[in-house]
């Protein structure tokens, strides 16, 4: 468990912001009622372990902080505008201000600048923090289970879950963490696999322009 957990925090992600949190679920108590929440579904009941990925819009500051100690602390001397990307980019790019009002004058600004040359012009709000949290959460979810396979062991992402009472459960604060989805770890059954993996016809998804 330990080590899929480590090769997940491996994950690709925005900035190197790393903006997730692996909740391995082991209290027996809680363990029932993560069951119970997440619709008593058989992935969950006959699993022999529960992990609650949570992305986070409020670790940047944080994380960003420790990039710069990091990028210090190394042994060669790191390039100036990496520096600098993580002393003033990163501030700029996801301070949202207070009530979002920062937010609301960078979607000003980019609307103007956008006009005459190409930029990112993401995250300008709070909702734009949720997406770009969970797009990093979620590749370190597919690392996570991916490392479980390596293993020979099996998973199963769960978003049929009641993401309030989950938050409660693991007491996430309010506004700052979100529940990303729950995995579902072990080996499975000989009878729980329902058929071939059934997949569309590769021309609706696949563009070529």
């Amino acid at each position: 468990m330990n080590q899929c957990l480590d090769l997940a925090l491996l994950a690709p992600n925005s900035s190197n912001m790393q903006p997730w949190q692996f909740y391995r679920v082991r209290s027996k108590e809680k363990r029932e009622k993560l069951t119970h929440y997440c619709l008593n579904q058989n992935t969950v009941k006959t699993a022999a372990e529960m992990i609650v990925v949570v992305s986070r819009t409020d670790t940047w500051k944080r994380n960003s902080k420790l990039m710069l100690e990091a990028l210090r602390n190394q042994d060669t001397e790191a390039p100036k505008s990496a520096i600098q990307y993580y002393s003033k980019i990163t501030p700029l790019a996801y301070n949202q201000g207070f009530l979002g009002l920062l937010g609301w004058v960078k979607r000003l600004a980019f609307s103007i600048i956008g006009i005459f040359k190409p930029m990112v012009r993401q995250p300008k709000s709070k909702a734009d923090m949720r997406v770009w949290a969970n797009k990093s959460t979620a590749l370190a979810c597919q690392n996570l289970m991916l490392a479980f396979r390596s293993y020979g062991y099996d998973t199963c992402p769960i978003e049929g879950l009641d993401q309030r009472r989950v938050r409660r459960l693991l007491q996430l604060p309010y506004g700052k963490a979100e529940v990303c989805m729950a995995i579902s770890v072990g080996k499975r059954g000989e009878n729980r696999i329902y058929g071939p993996r059934i997949r569309f016809d590769r021309n609706l998804f696949v563009k070529e322009v």
